[in-house]
């Protein structure tokens, strides 16, 4: 008997804790700490990807035009729009909430980081990269 209910409570926790690891999904749509961008995280194949899906300032004040991946350090990519633009790719779950592996492109510098995403919280997330900076997002309410 003792041996059926330790079992019982076992399931019930490990149960517990899938519903809120799923609970705690980064999948939806996100704003920077800065919140120059709007991104979204998607499932991309068995991993996670992100894009940007809207920015603060879309035009580059210089041109009047929307903005490009102008610092890419392959010339042929520089034209190409930073709205749309996938620049999270890779990321797969670890565990406690984190999603490790990932690879994040900086339009602003041209660079490209190795990353990882921990949701903080529900609607908060702590995203860190090689470059030892890190940052924070937040869910866009209503969105995802």
């Amino acid at each position: 008997m003792k041996k059926t209910l330790l079992l019982l409570v076992l399931l019930v926790l490990g149960a517990a804790r899938m519903a809120s690891a799923q609970s705690m999904s980064p999948l939806g749509v996100w704003t920077n700490a800065e919140k120059k961008a709007t991104f979204e995280i998607y499932k991309c194949g068995d991993k996670l990807c992100g894009k940007i899906v809207s920015l603060t300032v879309p035009n580059d004040p210089k041109t009047g035009k929307p903005k490009t991946d102008s610092e890419n350090p392959d010339p042929k990519l520089r034209s190409r729009p930073r709205l749309g633009l996938v620049f999270m790719q890779g990321f797969k779950y670890d565990s406690d909430n984190k999603w490790d592996d990932g690879k994040i492109y900086d339009p602003e510098t041209g660079k490209t980081y190795s990353c990882y995403m921990k949701m903080e919280s529900q609607n908060t997330m702590e995203v860190k990269g090689t470059s030892a900076s890190r940052s924070s997002a937040n869910r866009r309410p209503g969105r995802g």
